[in-house]
């Protein structure tokens, strides 16, 4: 009889990988870090246990959305008051706070439960080439294709 396998807390092993967001595609990188906070990318991946890796996103001002997204494309919040939705386009927003709209677009393809918080925690998102993580040894990850 084959017994299936199921990984234990204590086997999880963290790395720290580094995405630099420079001319990619926002749902493009929003996707392969989604896989990468989740841990579908390891032989070990289980569903119900957060495995994944510690993501670094930098460069994120330098993100591009493709065809006319930046512009039609629309970030909507709400403060909870009446008549409090707020709206603003890419555009602005990429301009203003680019590291939320690449939060935005990764906390979209996590779950939506207590898993999938916790995994939104493992990502670092920094507009800039500079981030404080240089002491956890972070590898570089490199996209397969990122032309447009």
């Amino acid at each position: 009889m084959t017994r299936t396998y199921s990984p234990k807390a204590a086997e999880q092993k963290h790395d720290w990988l580094v995405i630099d967001a420079t001319d990619v595609v926002l749902g493009r990188l929003a996707s392969h870090a989604a896989v990468l906070l989740r841990g579908k990318h390891k032989t070990t991946f289980a569903p119900h246990m957060d495995m994944g890796d510690y993501v670094i996103v930098i460069n994120a001002d330098k993100v591009v959305l493709t065809a006319n997204k930046a512009d039609q494309k629309r970030d909507y919040r709400h403060s909870g008051y009446p008549g409090g939705l707020r709206s603003v386009n890419y555009t602005e927003l990429l301009e203003k706070n680019p590291e939320r709209a690449v939060e935005k677009a990764i906390r979209g393809m996590l779950p939506k439960n207590s898993l999938g918080a916790d995994q939104f925690r493992k990502l670092k998102v920094y507009r800039g080439a500079e981030h404080p993580h240089a002491a956890q040894q972070p590898t570089p990850y490199t996209f397969g294709q990122v032309a447009q």
